[in-house]
């Protein structure tokens, strides 16, 4: 996968996606995937901004049986089937615990309930998986079996825990990645780091747009028969482009941390309640459920929504919105005692909102996709909510462009097909079967098998006979540069490695991917030490300053 921006040049496409979140990536993949002529174009790097932002939690959906949207749990199930299936090196089975309380609604009878209709619904969701991939019956436990799963939970009223099954992805900046690289098998052509700065528009019809190379400064304009936008918050720029006011849709900030492990095997809900507030002061929350999922060796701690009304390029989380979500998981696990130095990783993005719920003040988020034209032919507009279901909105994007285009829309076959790394039948027998080397530890072949599936004994090859870590490492970033279009320092520590994905991953690392990437890309001393400065920054989070009064004291974006 090399980058040639001049390739966009060369012909129209049938369709041009911009934007290389989850949203964009299945798009490509699914358009390439039924032989249309596709390009994809983004701004930053693949998967920087809202998509890297994730509780890693595949869902299927078991939150919806609350408003009895059993269309929306059937999609979000069968989503997560599809992405266990297709990409099973990466997306695999997390068991959830939710304590119960009382006999009312967070009480063991509903909540068995629940799982009872969940099961139901989700009655085919083993059929044709891995049975790596089985996702057992929910089920619910006592209390003394609850407080032995998640020592330390509030005694008071605790009547034991609802155990259900979900999925989680490893990696979800390189899910993203696999469905571009298999987009780019099938004869996409696709550029990060590429910017559209306009519309190419004949009237009512958009032809393509203008684009500049953002690394070289280079202008040029790429045709297309059709151009999907997938870029989330970016979304209000075409409004503008076609004259039209912005912003128009309504964002909320979304918060996720990665601090030390709390739980080791389950995913734990948490239900938060805030003390009791001054009643004029602006928040005034009611209690809400909190998640601390296992990942790495670390936990996954979110979600908290603030509002927002700055544009998405200066997006930032504060220290005061960090110790917000410190405090409520605090609150609802006393054990935890997080403190602003228990933070390793923060990750901020921008989700489409509805408003202010009214109820408990804070950002209501937008519960569907939704997918329009702005009034123009040959343009469509895709607004995700949810990763899981990224590729289901991708499927019915391309069939409505089929039928815009008087086509029957040829039949989508991205549900069975394996993506690139996910060629692999049975992933318990693949890992068994992949040659160890006897300098691999055997954690840490795992662990390439989770980032890269059948890519990994190539990768091990590159490595040399007797690869100790520094060559694995040295491996992986070359890989990055030549098959996964990583073209900055950043691109390779936080999003083909995983290496920094935890936090900083040190100084001699660090230094180390940047001399190897300075070889392959020719870079002096002097891009190599600015490259080092850019990757240090996304790590200077500033968590000891509380002032919010200046940007230069607010948290540096992960996502970005």
């Amino acid at each position: 996968m090399n980058r040639n921006p001049v390739n966009l040049t060369k012909k129209d496409f049938d369709i041009l996606v911009i934007g290389g979140g989850i949203y964009g990536a299945c798009m490509v993949w699914e358009a390439a995937s039924r032989g249309l002529s596709v390009a994809l174009i983004e701004r930053g790097d693949f998967c920087s901004a809202t998509s890297a932002n994730s509780l890693k939690i595949i869902h299927g959906g078991l939150r919806y049986l609350q408003h009895g949207d059993f269309k929306r749990m059937r999609e979000s199930i069968a989503e997560r089937k599809i992405l266990m299936r297709i990409a099973p090196h990466l997306v695999h089975p997390l068991p959830v615990l939710v304590p119960t309380y009382g006999w009312g609604m967070k009480g063991k009878p509903i909540l068995s309930l629940a799982l009872a209709i969940n099961d139901g619904v989700s009655c085919d969701r083993n059929i044709g998986l891995d049975p790596q991939k089985y996702l057992p019956n929910g089920r619910t436990i006592s209390r003394s079996q609850c407080l032995e799963l998640a020592p330390g939970l509030n005694p008071d009223g605790l009547t034991g825990a609802a155990i259900f099954y979900d999925a989680q992805v490893y990696n979800s900046e390189r899910l993203p990645l696999a469905f571009i690289q298999s987009a780019v098998g099938a004869g996409a052509i696709v550029a990060n780091y590429v910017e559209a700065t306009g519309l190419l528009c004949e009237g009512r019809q958009v032809r393509g747009v203008r684009a500049r190379d953002r690394l070289s400064g280079n202008e040029f304009e790429i045709g297309a028969r059709t151009t999907i936008a997938t870029c989330g918050p970016w979304v209000d720029l075409l409004r503008q482009w076609l004259g039209g006011s912005a912003p128009v849709m309504p964002l909320a900030k979304a918060i996720n941390l990665i601090t030390r492990p709390l739980f080791s095997d389950y995913a734990v809900g948490l239900s938060s309640r805030p003390p009791s507030r001054d009643p004029r002061a602006p928040l005034d929350r009611s209690s809400r459920l909190l998640f601390v999922a296992p990942w790495r060796g670390k936990s996954i701690v979110g979600t908290a929504y603030f509002p927002c009304d700055r544009p998405p390029d200066t997006l930032r989380a504060t220290p005061g919105e960090i110790q917000q979500l410190l405090d409520d998981i605090n609150r609802a696990y006393s054990p935890a005692r997080l403190t602003l130095g228990d933070v390793s990783f923060v990750h901020c993005g921008l989700l489409p909102s509805t408003g202010i719920d009214p109820h408990n003040r804070e950002p209501a988020i937008a519960q569907h996709p939704y997918v329009s034209n702005m009034g123009y032919d040959g343009l469509y507009c895709a607004v995700g909510v949810k990763y899981t279901t990224a590729r289901h909105v991708a499927v019915k994007t391309i069939d409505r462009v089929f039928r815009g285009w008087g086509e029957l829309p040829v039949p989508s076959k991205s549900a069975f097909t394996p993506l690139e790394g996910g060629q692999i039948d049975r992933f318990e027998a693949f890992v068994q079967g992949v040659r160890r080397p006897e300098t691999v530890a055997e954690d840490t072949m795992r662990e390439l098998i989770y980032h890269y599936g059948t890519a990994v004994p190539q990768l091990l090859h590159e490595a040399g006979t007797t690869p100790d870590g520094d060559r694995i490492l040295d491996a992986q970033v070359r890989h990055a540069i030549r098959a996964e279009m990583a073209v900055q320092l950043s691109d390779t520590v936080v999003r083909r490695t995983g290496l920094g994905s935890l936090g900083h991953p040190g100084k001699a690392p660090l230094e180390r991917c940047a001399r190897v990437m300075g070889r392959e890309l020719g870079w002096t001393d002097r891009e190599i030490q600015t490259q080092l400065q850019q990757v240090e920054a996304i790590y200077n989070l500033n968590l000891d300053d509380r002032s919010e009064q200046d940007d230069r004291e607010t948290l540096a974006n992960s996502t970005i």
